[in-house]
């Protein structure tokens, strides 16, 4: 999720986003990448990460989780849309996304499976929706013909947005008067401030700083909307899955279990990793934001998929014309068999090795 500027109306928010149809062109016009191997067998598995941040997989190697797996990172992402692309389309190995641009993206044709939980929100992570306290806006009516900052269209920000204004009660056609503008995370709480929009994503430590300099408060949340719930998945092409399963099922039983490790760890022993991986990978990134760390925001022990964070988004692209009832079913887009919370391997609620953790 980083750093791009648009504007556009939210009505042509969809038709804007995640053109499936021409990614699955391209992915046809493309040959099958060579995979490759480390000097010891391992397979190399290239990724994107995020500027100042450690996700997951990249913690999964520090802590020595893969056996058969060794990471390349190839930059960072400028979006989930943009990164489960990538990974359709052989540029990367896998890819991490919104569910709802994951249906979008595997409806459009795109042969890609999703295998684990990515992000979410649980009791202290979350994405909000923030107004200023001298704006006068109190309900969602109030946002008709107004402007709400997110960080790219298609994805997270967008479907909680549109969400919200159905529950609420607002017509098609009102909602559609609602402009979304796409804005860098880190200038969204300036425009903000500063007027050029009047309601702001804000999430991590975005929403912290904000959070403490006052001024500002929560209009909705996606916490509140659909409480503790997994939001995004890790996806690998269907081809890779076939030909190169013990990578894939090394991937998701390591990243599983660290995120299990994040789930059960102190935070100080957290933010503590996390600064020494940073500063081990020398890219020269800024260490100061990790005090704001909270928590892994994956509410689901070692990140389980479940049909209802897919089936959610399915029926929202039914109900509002962009996916024909029936064409896509969660359970044909996701696999836990890989996952050692889920297969059997450890008990589901057990630490990152199998043992017994306090509740």
């Amino acid at each position: 999720m980083l750093f791009r500027l648009r504007r556009s109306r939210m009505v042509r928010a969809l038709a804007c986003t995640l053109a499936v149809p021409l990614a699955a062109a391209v992915l046809s016009a493309c040959g099958t990448h060579g995979v490759s191997t480390t000097a010891d067998g391992k397979t190399v598995l290239r990724y994107q990460g995020s500027t100042g941040t450690v996700t997951p997989f990249e913690l999964a190697a520090d802590l020595g989780y893969f056996a058969k797996t060794r990471l390349q990172w190839q930059g960072d992402t400028t979006s989930g849309p943009a990164n489960i692309q990538a990974a359709a389309t052989q540029q990367l190995e896998f890819g991490s996304a919104f569910n709802g641009a994951v249906v979008k993206l595997i409806a459009g044709g795109a042969p890609v499976t999703s295998v684990l939980s990515s992000y979410g929100a649980d009791e202290q992570s979350y994405t909000g929706y923030f107004v200023r306290d001298d704006s006068g806006i109190a309900t969602a009516r109030d946002l008709i013909g107004k402007k709400v900052g997110v960080n790219t269209l298609g994805a997270h920000h967008e479907f909680i947005t549109r969400e919200w204004l159905h529950e609420q009660g607002l017509s098609d056609a009102e909602i559609a008067r609602v402009q979304l503008v796409v804005l860098p995370p880190a200038s969204t709480e300036e425009a903000l401030r500063t007027g050029q929009i009047d309601v702001a994503a804000l999430q991590g430590v975005f929403l912290e700083t904000a959070v403490a300099r006052g001024g500002i408060h929560t209009l909705y949340t996606d916490k509140n909307l659909f409480g503790q719930f997994d939001y995004g998945t890790y996806v690998f092409r269907n081809d890779f899955i076939q030909q190169h399963a013990d990578a894939v099922g090394d991937f998701v039983q390591g990243t599983a279990r660290a995120i299990r490790w994040l789930q059960v760890t102190p935070r100080d022993q957290v933010v503590a990793r996390f600064a020494d991986i940073i500063h081990k990978r020398g890219r020269n990134e800024n260490t100061g934001l990790l005090k704001y760390y909270k928590s892994s925001g994956i509410p689901v022990p070692g990140a389980v998929i479940a049909d209802k964070e897919l089936q959610i988004w399915i029926d929202w692209l039914v109900r509002n014309h962009q996916l024909t009832a029936g064409k896509v079913a969660a359970k044909d887009i996701y696999t836990n068999k890989f996952n050692p919370y889920a297969n059997g391997t450890y008990p589901p609620i057990s630490g990152p090795g199998g043992e017994k953790v306090a509740k």
